[in-house]
Formats: structure tokens, sequence, C-alpha cells
């Protein structure tokens, strides 16, 4: 197969991923009396995404695995506006009380963010719905690879890394910063990492084995550079570099209040 057939994917996650990304942080940073605009817009767009999921549920052409991949991105970013705009989030918007350690600090922590885990459950349950036993699983996967990467990232900033993205949290949400640690590393950094770049090879092998079709192939790319770029985000989190300079422009808007 051309090498087109892999690079096209490859590119689409990447630009899905870093554009995707920019407009949210845009959109949390605008004034609040625009939120229930964006939120209408997103849930309506939401509603969409989780029809176009269900259209091509049984759609094999590579058309469909970019339509199926793009949807679930959408599903994904409803729960990522309700939340950064703070209508998700959880039962306890206070920063976490003073000398909270162990699973008493992972329990005010659990109560930071319940709704939104509990959205994320919901949304998961719809998505696997929609596509229950259909032959195009790309939405799927898409938003299996966000939910369980995402955990990875919370998990591995409450338990501590190099780089919290605080810089990523709008005004309303600075209280989550005291739930973080920040320290060089923690010990489920590196099986996070193992394990999901074994999965994503897993996956890359499957996209480049000789009976792939084009389907199967384009699907299976899409899913393995999302999961691709997940791992190296949470690269990011140990290394020392600003991450927060790749989406500068969807910062902007914070600047201007």
């Amino acid at each position: 197969m051309s090498a087109e057939l892999f690079l096209l994917p490859a590119l689409y996650t990447i630009f899905v991923w870093w554009f995707g990304t920019g407009v949210i942080l845009y959109l949390d940073g605008l004034p609040r009396w625009t939120f229930p605009w964006t939120m209408t817009a997103a849930t309506l767009m939401l509603a969409l995404a989780l029809g176009g999921l269900a259209v091509t549920a049984d759609d094999t052409r590579t058309t469909a695995a970019y339509l199926s991949f793009t949807c679930a991105v959408v599903v994904w970013g409803w729960q990522e506006v309700a939340f950064l705009l703070g209508y998700v989030t959880g039962s306890r918007r206070t920063p976490c009380p003073a000398g909270s350690v162990g699973w008493r600090r992972a329990g005010y922590a659990l109560q930071a963010v319940l709704h939104h885990e509990i959205a994320l459950v919901v949304l998961a349950a719809a998505v696997t719905a929609v596509t229950w036993e259909g032959a195009n699983q790309t939405g799927f996967w898409t938003f299996m690879v966000l939910w369980v990467m995402r955990q990875s990232a919370k998990l591995n900033v409450f338990l501590g890394v190099r780089n919290l993205g605080e810089a990523f949290l709008p005004p309303h949400l600075r209280y989550l910063h005291s739930y973080f640690t920040q320290r060089p590393m923690n010990g489920l950094f590196p099986i996070s990492v193992i394990a999901s770049s074994l999965v994503a090879a897993v996956a890359w092998q499957g996209a480049f084995a000789d009976g792939a079709g084009r389907f199967e192939a384009t699907a299976l790319c899409l899913v393995a550079s999302l999961l691709t770029l997940a791992i190296l985000e949470h690269g990011f989190m140990v290394l020392p570099l600003r991450t927060e300079t790749l989406w500068r422009w969807g910062l902007r808007s914070r600047e201007r209040q």
C-alpha cells in the first residue's frame, strides 16, 4: 500500500489534536457571559457526533473511518468544554485542605472531579451503545484511547510529575492545582508509558500488516496516531518543556480579560 495511506491519517490526527485543543482553550478563556452559548453549541455538536457514530457504525469505507474518528473526538470535546467552563466538575470547588495526605487527599481530589468522571462514564456508554456490534469501531476505540490515557494523565499528575500543566487551567478552575503534586516522576509513570507503548506498537503493527485492507489500515492508523500523541503528552509531563507554547494562540483569549 502507498505511504499516503498511512501518512494522511497520522497528519489528520495531529491536526485534530492540535487545533481542537487550541479551540477549546480559546473558548474557555473568553468572558464568562459567552459560556452558556459555548455550552449550547457544544451540546448540539455532541448530538450530531453521536448521530454520526450511529450512521457510520456499519460503514467500512475509509471516509467512514475518518468520520467516526472525528465524531468520537467531538464527543470527547463536549466533556472537555463542560469541564473547563466549570459546568461539569465536582462537588468540591475549593482548594485541597492543608495537611491532607494519602487516601484523604485522594478522596478530596475525587470529589473535585466526580461529576466529570460520571459524565465520562455516561459518554462512554453512549458511544458504546451507538457503535455496538458495528463493523466500524473506529469511533469506539478512539474514545477508549482518549478516556484511558486521560485517566492515566490524571493519576500521574496527582501522584507527581515535573510539568503539571497548570497554565491550561482557566482562572475559575485554578483551585484544582492544589490537588496536583510536583516531583520529577512517580512510580506509576513508567508503567503507564510502557503499557501504552506496547498497545501502540500492536496497533501500528496491525496497520502495516500485509492482510490489512484500506479501511482497517486507515482506522488503525488513526487510533494508533492518537495513542502515540497521548504517549507524547505523557512525556511532556516529565520533560523541562513549556508545552503551552504549542497552543499560545488558543491561550490569547485569556490575555484580553
